[in-house]
């Protein structure tokens, strides 16, 4: 009596349990670009820890605006060196290593059609610091894990388009880090470029012209990249980059 009793009382709780595990996890609702940065720029900061990715230990936030909550990446670095020695005897005059490039390439990306290759990322202050605030991104692993793993992407033709436009990115935009580690890729082999904290040299010729010369230009890049136009570029980068 006592145990029927008592798998009655449980009956409930197991068949509350049981649907709530069998519940769908619920989606986050797709924002627009703007959304995303009212989201960086306003959301309150619940929680944060350093992350391990990177040399200047950028760091991980968790957001909230009380209906959304999402991460971020926080990047403060801001460093100028008259010259800069690096441990493989490279030297580099005039050095600058600054959160102000993430958010200029991340506003270069948007004006050429790459914005959905790089995380939104705003200016905002944390702590007393103001820094690049970026949306964080579901990515499964980085270019530099792909290539030590030897995993392949299902689609090579798709992936190489994707890696053309990386490097003529970059190239544009004088990235003097192209790190593997900073080419994340989602789960569908989505491609993100992320860090540009050491980009927007005053040098007047391409990195390495190998990334141009062996890429393929699709026609949308290529006509938006004859379309870009200096006062457009400057009004969107001019809190960031100097006309030089």
């Amino acid at each position: 009596m006592i145990l029927s009793r008592l798998r009655l009382m449980l009956l409930p709780l197991v068949i509350l349990l049981a649907s709530v595990t069998s519940m769908p996890m619920q989606e986050e609702p797709k924002l627009s670009e703007e959304q995303m940065k009212e989201f960086l720029l306003k959301a309150k900061v619940l929680k944060e820890k350093v992350t391990p990715k990177g040399i200047t230990s950028p760091y991980r936030l968790t957001l909230t605006d009380g209906t959304l909550t999402h991460d971020a990446a926080f990047q403060r670095v801001n460093e100028f060196k008259a010259t800069m020695e690096f441990g493989d005897g490279h030297r580099e005059i005039n050095f600058k290593d600054s959160y102000k490039y993430d958010i200029a390439a991340y506003e270069l990306a948007v004006l050429l059609g790459l914005g959905d290759m790089m995380p939104v990322t705003v200016e905002r202050k944390y702590k007393g610091d103001s820094g690049a605030m970026s949306w964080w991104l579901p990515w499964k692993l980085d270019e530099a894990d792909r290539l030590k793993k030897g995993i392949q992407p299902p689609d090579v033709d798709a992936w190489n388009q994707q890696m053309y436009k990386k490097r003529i990115f970059a190239e544009l935009a004088y990235d003097s880090d192209p790190n593997l580690t900073n080419v994340l890729i989602s789960a569908e082999w989505h491609l993100w470029m992320i860090d540009f904290s050491r980009a927007f040299r005053l040098n007047k010729e391409v990195r390495d012209s190998k990334n141009i010369l062996q890429s393929k230009c699709e026609r949308q890049l290529l006509a938006r990249l004859r379309k870009l136009d200096r006062d457009e570029v400057t009004l969107k980068t001019k809190l960031y980059l100097t006309k030089d």
